[in-house]
């Protein structure tokens, strides 16, 4: 024991000399010897299986680490969906004519059929991407416009929201989106109290959330965020610092509890009202959970766009999560427009191929879906929900 406390302080000490020596701070923590640290990073055995030693590797940043695996596996090559696809989830990346026409020539290339914009514009703003998106393209693209936000604590507001979105649908918006609350309200503004934040389930949306049904649109929701958001930024942090700058830990803001239950309030008093919950509903990490959430509300359904690293990471109970439930569940994106980007989806979806480069900390591993479930999620989901009535001459 005695050796081994000795070893544990010179690895330590070593540690210290090091980053030194490379201009960083020492640790301020042995993690070695917490127990909570050992469990999370070696599971219930407790150790590497070799002893730890100090070296050149105690001065590498964690956000520099990116390791080169020696493992050989398959890499199978999709270029194009099974299926044409919807992606229901983008946002504006394209904002002139010739770098729509370049979107259009990749979406032709991958085998996207149509393409929904979650503008979140209203007023002139949403009128210009009208034009510069569904006169030259109006069987390609879908828009989604936003929410009025203006004089949100005055009277009228629910009235004028409502006029809003009558208005952008004769204008051609066939949904709203992405409405985002991620613990601040709608307007993410916390210098509001608390009591006067708008959130999802806000009486003042009601009128405005009915109107969606009586216009048979869905509704883009993104409610909370991934769960390690309300966690801190220390070494139990599960995603990589790429993401830190999304943390809510300590914030002024709801919990990812409360919000999930906003989001069902809402789902419960308008249930003629078709909700997209974006990311998985951002419950990914917890597919038995999120099983129950859709058993709940027949008018939740789910995108997973950016949600490729909760799949990925189990891919068996993702499998019979999306078999089970490939009626509700809808293909998006959310990353972007390139190339590659649709067909490292389509591998995820379509092939076996292990160990596969992913966003976050976890190696994906291809999910092998079967053909009805690709045809659900890629298309037959969104072409059932969708508006599709004809919105601009």
């Amino acid at each position: 024991m005695r050796d081994r406390q000795l070893f544990r302080l010179a690895a330590v000490c070593g540690a210290v000399i090091l980053a030194t020596l490379y201009g960083q701070r020492g640790p301020a923590t042995d993690w070695s010897i917490d127990t909570e640290w050992i469990k999370a990073r070696y599971g219930a055995w407790g150790g590497p299986g070799v002893r730890a030693a100090p070296g050149p590797m105690d001065a590498v940043a964690l956000k520099d680490y990116a390791p080169k695996p020696s493992v050989v596996v398959p890499e199978t090559s999709v270029p194009k969906a099974r299926y044409p696809a919807v992606d229901i989830h983008t946002h504006v990346t394209a904002r002139t004519p010739e770098e729509v026409k370049e979107w259009v020539r990749t979406m032709d290339e991958v085998g996207i059929e149509t393409s929904v914009v979650l503008t979140g514009a209203t007023g002139a703003e949403f009128d210009k991407l009208v034009d510069l998106y569904l006169k030259p393209y109006p069987t390609r693209f879908q828009l989604y416009c936003g929410l009025e936000r203006r004089d949100m604590d005055k009277p009228d507001y629910p009235e004028r929201a409502v006029l809003e979105l009558v208005r952008c649908y004769q204008q051609g918006a066939r949904g709203v989106g992405e409405i985002t609350d991620k613990g601040s309200g709608l307007t993410r503004d916390t210098n509001l109290a608390r009591d006067k934040r708008l959130h999802p389930d806000d009486p003042r949306l009601d009128r405005f959330w009915q109107k969606c049904a009586e216009l048979k649109i869905p509704i883009s929701l993104h409610v909370a965020d991934h769960p390690s958001c309300w966690t801190p930024l220390d070494v139990h942090q599960e995603r990589t610092p790429d993401y830190q700058h999304f943390n809510q830990y300590g914030k002024d803001v709801s919990s990812h509890e409360e919000l999930i239950a906003m989001r069902n309030r809402t789902l419960a008093k308008h249930p003629k009202t078709i909700f997209v919950a974006c990311h998985l509903g951002n419950q990914g990490h917890d597919l038995a959970a999120l099983g129950k959430e859709l058993d709940r509300y027949p008018n939740l359904y789910l995108d997973i766009s950016a949600r490729d690293y909760e799949v990925g990471r189990t891919p068996r109970a993702a499998v019979k999560f999306l078999t089970k439930y490939k009626d509700r569940i809808l293909f998006g994106t959310d990353m972007g427009r390139q190339k590659e980007m649709f067909q490292a989806w389509w591998r995820l979806f379509e092939s076996g191929d292990e160990f596969m480069p992913g966003r976050v900390w976890w190696r994906y591993y291809g999910l092998e879906l079967p053909a009805p479930v690709l045809e659900s999620l890629y298309r037959g989901n969104a072409r059932r929900i969708l508006n599709r009535a004809k919105g601009v001459s």
